[in-house]
């Protein structure tokens, strides 16, 4: 027998992300959350924790003195792999656990329950590792072999949203624990007792709710075997949510005498619990055992064996309520002693799992594959259709299969097993005889060999059928292969009509015969051949129920046409009745037309034989008229359907469908609609709960967690917040802790986050001084072995050199003599002497914008009191920025996200109106100007423009994220910034280089769109739903607002009347239009985007820059108030709450439908 190896546990410890129980005797870990449910018993949980004293709880355990010496029952839930004092830390091992839900992990957990329970098709989709390593499991004063052990093991939970298994494993070196089976009823009742098994606690029918491995003799003396066939693999089938689960059930190996569960293996039966007798010889007198085992461990046994499953009548488990999902809506389920089988009601024909109507034409469709040779050329048939209807009350059966190659089509014309097989399906019944729709619904697999005379050749055929769609349509797949002999194009084949012998059996139909066709070719000559057909048709059958079939019936094919038309397709027509074999039918019989098909009853209606060659016509159940003509009665729209609350009558041919509404399905029991539990659908964020409602369901973020349960952000660390010099130290520490032993620079604090005075470089003794802000004073530095300068002293004034724009200042008040006029031109510079972004000749309204080297914009000169909206493109000072920025908070609701200079901050709403007490600076960039700003909600990614380092870059709005630069290159002076949510791709204007540029939403295929005929391009926005770019100018000359496709195609201008400096742009979703701000016209407007229906809705306003609408109302950034005004678009009032600088602004929604209207 195998056996477990150490190495074989699932993986664990840190490298595989486990988390460690702290060390201890007696400890217990944190609530572990799971994001996917799983069940024990009838119990579902998402929370467990894991104890040193080797078990796993739903809740946190009582202290072990109230449970290391009771025995099970225990009053609280215990999975326990081996549960007992144990001891971990200090040279004593250690306890791993984590949530685990790798592909890799699933398909080896997968395998082992599969051995476990053979037969069984469980697949897990998530996992709970808990590992005991090397851990001391000893007992003061105990005198037994275990005591002082140090051992392993390992307990896996795996599960999907309806059932869980539990996997003990115990390594084959370290399983001395285990000899406690033998010692169990030796203790003492003043010590620890080891407990392996399941504890479902709560309760007070103890009696079937906990299961302990020393609860039966058999099992112990077994214990180091496992359960499996593996040695020291043990495995449970713990809980369900399909049925009441009241016992779990081991996994059962087959071993003469050894188990005392007879010779027990798998069927492919759904998993519904039958009650079995024991035959274990040690019972057989007066004792029963009875364990509750999925049928899907259950083979049926052979004849000789068949009493160990003949359960008295009051045994009989009433398993339908179960068992109805899986019959047809058109079918019923009978209980039998061992289990249910699913019947066709009255009037409809099949095997229960698939209903037809009698009389009605069955649809066909499929698809034809595979590779055959004729002579020497192969021929490939990749998907071809096939298509094609049964007349089910005449047994004939027409097939289209196109389009067929010629090479291999009129070769394909010999292979009659293409189309006998639906021949069979839907052939004529005889003498209570059935076809092979009423024997397997449909669901079989259909494998053909096929050995032509003289040559050889063979082909092998294997069919699929799935039964039936929603629309009754049956629908297969054939695949082909071999060697077909050559048929010359142009012939004709003939096949006579012949008889089979079908052999029957429970899971299984075969026949052997020889077939003969004809070849006539085009000039008159003829050859007959043949080939010897072998096949078989594997279904699955009710086990349970009688089996009523004879061993033998006769396919008798009455006639067998086939051609090849059209040079690619390739038809068929069949007519067949099943009926006895031994001697054909009486005469009379034989000659009534509804046993030769010569009748004229409708498609849709039975013939029914009368006297001699009498018969009447009558429409199919469903359909109504006189026989002869019979048309679908529609229940639905008459009112004859019997569909329940919740429910969509669909009419079907000969019949009617109920179908649930969204959020419902079929109750088991009475096929009424009853709610679904999405919350096994995990729609919900993992940091949440959810909450299952009628036809619906709602998410709750976990507590401290922020969000609407779809997207739940994790609560801040709580620490005071950090100085600016603490901020620079600790991301110099992060920074560098991939170098430990490179020599840099980090920054000393004082006890109050300030830095000190004096700064060195580590052990190198190069020392300076610094200001309140860390920077270097000049002149201070100092050399190793020097004195240190004094830091207390002020720092000298150094003379600053003077600026380009202080130079020609004083050049020009030289030529002015001193006294320039009102009128005269003088640069204007500020502290730093740095040009300020406006000029003006002296007090006139003449004012143009400029460069940092002073040098004239075009397109910026104004006449007029409105100065042009010039940009600085100096970045201020910023005392709060690292030298590695982070997102330092994330918005956990609506919020306006705005940039002011070299920041960039949020602002909560309460519904619309913001929180200005809880403003924060989400992003602090050093040497930074941002300007434009726009938000990605599908991946919570927020992008800018930095007009100071001429970048585009991008950052996860998650506290500590980041910022990524994504455009470095090639720009001059970026703007507006706008992300298309739908096509994945970014779109920015340039003012600097007067053109509009596009790229992924990474930087990748970036390519300019427009470059010509724009001169001061801005603001810039995306309707992705209509594919439609739009911009704004504000050439002084001739301002305006165009369109184009998002490929810069169809430009167009939108607007270009009454506007002077269009600065902001923005799209209104609930009202589908085009909205900006003027700072020129002081308007504010909207317009549809074919150009019409402008409106006007404030035109008082001061020198807007930016512009957002939410909710019906509007945000925008004022240069001349200095902050953020929003108004309603019906009712005009300002709240100025923002007292600061402020350029472009952003409106932030976790909504999944806001998220999504742009779609």
């Amino acid at each position: 027998m195998n056996a477990i190896q150490k190495d074989k546990f699932l993986p664990f410890g840190l490298s595989e992300g486990d988390s460690v129980l702290q060390e201890g005797n007696d400890e217990v870990s944190e609530a572990l959350k799971i994001k996917k449910p799983l069940q024990f018993y009838d119990v579902q949980f998402n929370t467990l924790y894991v104890s040193t004293n080797g078990f796993l709880s739903l809740q946190p355990p009582p202290d072990e003195s109230q449970y290391l010496r009771n025995i099970f029952p225990l009053s609280f839930s215990a999975i326990a792999p081996f549960l007992t004092d144990i001891s971990s830390g200090q040279g004593k091992g250690s306890v791993y656990y984590r949530v685990e839900e790798s592909l890799v992990v699933l398909n080896q957990t997968s395998e082992m329950v599969q051995q476990g329970f053979t037969g069984s098709a469980f697949k897990p989709s998530h996992t709970v590792i808990a590992t005991w390593d090397n851990v001391a499991c000893e007992e003061e004063g105990l005198q037994l072999p275990f005591t002082h052990c140090v051992t392993s093991f390992q307990v896996v939970l795996a599960g999907n949203k309806s059932d869980t298994y539990a996997l003990f494993l115990y390594p084959e070196d370290e399983q001395q624990m285990l000899n406690i089976s033998h010692n169990h009823t030796k203790m003492s009742n003043g010590h620890a007792k080891p407990q392996i098994g399941f504890n479902r606690g709560n309760t007070s029918t103890t009696e079937e709710l906990f299961y302990s491995l020393f609860g039966t003799n058999e099992i112990s003396k077994n214990l180091l075997t496992g359960n499996t066939g593996v040695n020291g693999l043990w495995i449970f089938h713990i809980g369900s949510s399909r049925f009441p689960f009241q016992k779990v059930v081991p996994a059962s190996i087959p071993k003469s005498g050894s188990m005392g569960f007879g010779s027990l293996s798998s069927t492919t039966d759904e998993d519904f619990y039958i009650t079995l007798k024991s035959n274990t010889p040690a019972d057989n007198s007066t004792s029963k055992v009875q364990m509750d085992i999925p049928a899907s461990l259950v083979q049926q046994p052979s004849k000789s064996n068949q009493e160990l499953l003949q359960a008295t009548s009051k045994n009989v488990t009433k398993m339908c309520g179960l068992h109805l999902k899986f019959c047809s809506q058109d079918g019923y389920c009978t209980d039998y002693q061992t289990g249910p089988c699913c019947h066709c009601r009255s009037g409809y024909y099949g095997n229960g799992r698939q209903c037809l109507p009698l009389g009605i034409s069955q649809p066909l469709s499929g698809k034809l594959s595979g590779l055959v040779s004729v002579g020497d050329t192969k021929v490939k048939l990749n998907n071809v259709d096939i298509h094609g209807f049964a007349v089910v009350g005449e047994g004939r059966v027409y097939i289209s299969i196109s389009p067929v190659p010629a090479q291999a089509g009129w070769a394909l014309m010999a292979v009659s097993p293409l189309v006998s097989t639906f021949g069979w399906l839907f052939a004529l019944e005889l003498q209570n005889h059935l076809n092979g729709f009423s024997i397997t619904g449909a669901e079989f697999s259909h494998q053909a060999e096929l050995v032509f005379s003289p040559q050889g050749q063979r082909v092998s055929i294997i069919q699929e059928a799935q039964g039936m769609d929603s629309f009754n349509h049956l629908n297969f797949n054939i695949r082909i292969s071999g060697d077909l002999p050559s048929i010359p194009n142009g012939a004709k084949v003939h096949i006579l009509p012949y008889k089979e012998t079908y052999q029957y059996n429970q899971s299984v139909v075969t026949s052997s015969s020889l077939r003969e066709y004809m070849v006539v070719s085009e000039n008159g000559g003829s050859e007959t051949f043949s080939y010897m057909l072998h096949q078989n048709v594997s279904f699955s059958n009710c086990e349970h129920g009688p089996w009523t079939i004879p061993d033998f019936q006769h396919v008798n094919v009455e006639h067998l046409m086939v051609m090849f038309t059209e040079g690619t397709t390739l038809r068929y027509a069949i007519t067949n009745k099943v009926g006895p074999v031994g001697g054909e039918l009486p005469g009379l019989l034989e000659l009534n037309p509804c046993l030769t098909g010569k009748h004229h009853c409708d498609p849709m209606a039975l013939c029914l034989p009368g006297d001699g060659t009498h018969y009447h016509c009558q429409c199919a159940m469903g359909f109504q008229g006189d026989g002869r003509n019979c048309y679908d009665v529609d229940e639905c729209a008459e009112g004859l359907s019997s569909c329940g609350p919740h429910s969509e009558c669909m009419n079907m041919p000969g019949g009617y469908h109920c179908n649930c509404q969204s959020g419902y399905e079929f109750d088991l029991d009475s096929h009424v609609c009853v709610d679904i539990d999405e919350c096994f659908l995990q729609l919900c964020h993992p940091f949440s709960s959810c909450f299952n409602t009628q036809g619906s369901f709602h998410c709750q973020c976990w507590p401290e967690y922020k969000g609407d349960g779809f997207l739940c952000q994790p609560p801040p660390k709580r620490r005071p917040p950090l100085t600016v010099c603490q901020q620079h130290r600790e991301s110099l520490q992060e920074n560098l802790s991939t170098y430990p032993d490179l020599e840099a620079f980090i920054p000393q604090c004082d006890g109050k986050g300030q830095y000190k005075p004096l700064q060195c470089l580590g052990s190198t003794g190069h020392c300076w001084c610094v200001d309140s802000r860390g920077q270097e004073r000049l002149g201070t530095r100092t050399m190793p072995g020097t004195a240190h300068a004094n830091c207390d002293q002020p720092a000298a004034l150094l003379p600053r050199v003077e600026t380009v724009c202080e130079r020609w200042r004083l050049s020009l008040m030289t030529h002015y003599n001193g006294h320039p006029s009102s009128q005269d031109y003088m640069p204007l510079c500020d502290a730093h002497g740095n040009f300020l972004p406006v000029q003006c000749y002296g007090n006139s309204s003449f004012c143009w914008c400029v460069d940092r080297q002073g040098v004239e914009m075009l397109g910026t000169r104004s006449y007029d009191d409105v100065k042009p909206p010039c940009i600085s493109g100096d970045a201020p000072p910023l005392n709060n920025a690292l030298m590695y920025p982070v997102i330092r908070s994330s918005p956990s609701g609506p919020a306006i996200l705005y940039t002011q200079a070299s920041q960039i901050g949020v602002i909560p709403l309460d519904e619309t109106e913001p929180v200005q007490e809880k403003s924060t600076v989400l992003l602090a960039l050093k040497d930074s100007i941002v300007i434009g700003i726009d938000y990605d909600c599908q991946e919570n990614m927020l992008y800018w423009t930095d007009f100071g380092r001429h970048t585009i870059n991008r950052a996860v709005l998650a506290f500590r994220s980041e910022p990524e630069t994504i455009i470095s290159q090639g720009l001059v002076q970026p703007e507006g910034i706008a992300v298309d949510t739908v096509h994945r791709k970014l779109f920015w204007v340039d003012s600097g280089k007067d053109r509009i540029e596009t790229s992924g939403l990474d930087g990748r295929n970036r390519k300019v769109l427009i470059d010509s005929d724009l001169m001061n391009p801005r603001a810039i926005v995306v309707d992705a739903k209509s594919g439609t770019l739009y911009w704004t100018d504000w050439n002084r000359d001739a301002p305006k607002i165009e369109s184009s496709s998002l490929e810069g195609h169809k430009r167009k201008i939108l607007v270009q009347g009454g506007l002077m400096l269009p600065n902001a742009l923005t799209l209104d979703f609930e009202t589908n239009h085009l909205c900006w701000a003027d700072a020129g016209t002081k308007k504010l407007e909207c317009i549809s985007p074919d150009g019409t229906e402008r409106r006007v809705f404030q035109d008082v306003l001061n020198y807007p820059f930016s512009l957002a609408i939410y909710n019906s109302h509007f945000y925008y950034t004022d240069w001349e108030r200095d902050g953020i005004v929003l108004f309603h678009q019906n009712v005009y009032s300002f709240y100025s709450f923002l007292e600061t600088y402020g350029l472009c602004i952003h409106v932030y929604y976790t909504d999944f439908w806001l998220c999504n209207r742009n779609v």
